[in-house]
């Protein structure tokens, strides 16, 4: 894809109960903490290279801190700051720079048509993934991110147009998956006030997702949906609540697309589309309400 996005490599939270999240993400969740200080928190999954797929961060208020994307090389991104610092319609926040935090890296902020921070990186300095046992039933790595934007198309054609992302698949005209490499989506769109919906992490298998499901229920997280299958993409479901609030999913065997052969499709919402198997206990109507992110259009944090 060029000097585009390639990947969806990490989740900004930020959280009013900092220690209550940092616990539950390490346990009964399943992330490795990697490094913490002065009230920010780095986890990475221990199936992904990546140095770390979650950032929390201490706030006084609950929400999305950041989405931290890939581009391939520091000369994609070069190229991409320079085609955004043309666009008057995207808001950068300084050129590219080394990063801080672990992995480090090279890259350079903006903000999305919505106000959401996204940090673009190449250079990110890799991890030893681990080959998962059976029965762990802890997260692989990252699977996507689902956002809430007021103007679903104008959020659609900011990510495909100006990032690179490929569509998918949608559900009607409410919903859109969008992609930046082989995995059906990496970002998925629904009407809404600016807001994130949920992160989802992929399992190494079905039964490992069940067991996890298992393991967070004997832990009293509050299981808003699952265990389902969804259409649009295959993938198994399970979403559950973290202290703060934020819904969290764990979700195995995500389609991959052949690009060269997809053809996207238009699904006629249903039951049966949101949950082929028809097993899936609560649903959409159980999530937290969304309302706009309070974190928007800020930069980051000292």
């Amino acid at each position: 894809m060029g000097a585009g996005v390639t990947e969806l490599r990490y989740v900004g939270y930020a959280v009013a109960d900092f220690d209550a999240e940092r616990a539950f993400f390490a346990d009964p969740w399943g992330l490795t903490e990697v490094v913490a200080d002065d009230g920010i928190a780095w986890f990475a999954a221990e199936g992904s290279p990546q140095p770390f797929v979650v950032r929390l961060r201490r706030a006084n208020h609950t929400g999305l801190d950041a989405l931290g994307l890939s581009v391939e090389s520091a000369a994609a991104v070069e190229a991409l700051h320079a085609r955004l610092a043309a666009d008057p319609d995207v808001k950068l926040l300084g050129p590219p720079a080394r990063l801080s935090g672990p992995g480090g890296g090279y890259g350079f902020n903006l903000f999305d048509c919505d106000g959401r921070r996204l940090e673009i990186a190449a250079e990110v300095e890799l991890r030893a993934a681990r080959q998962l046992s059976r029965g762990e039933s802890i997260p692989r790595e990252l699977a996507h991110v689902v956002l809430h934007a007021p103007d679903r198309l104008r959020t659609e054609a900011f990510y495909v147009e100006k990032l690179g992302f490929k569509i998918s698949d949608w559900i009607g005209d409410f919903m859109s998956f969008l992609r930046c490499n082989e995995v059906h989506h990496r970002i998925a769109l629904l009407p809404g006030p600016p807001a994130l919906n949920h992160v989802a992490f992929e399992m190494r298998s079905l039964d490992e997702m069940m067991r996890g499901l298992t393991r967070l229920r004997a832990a009293g997280s509050p299981m808003h949906w699952g265990p389902g299958r969804h259409t649009a993409g295959n993938n198994a479901f399970s979403y559950f609540g973290s202290p703060n609030g934020h819904v969290v999913e764990y979700t195995a065997e995500v389609e991959r697309v052949d690009d060269a052969a997809w053809t996207p499709t238009r699904y006629t919402p249903s039951r049966e589309i949101m949950d082929q198997w028809g097993t899936a206990e609560g649903g959409p109507e159980r999530m937290p309400h969304p309302r706009a992110d309070p974190g928007l259009w800020q930069p980051p944090a000292a």
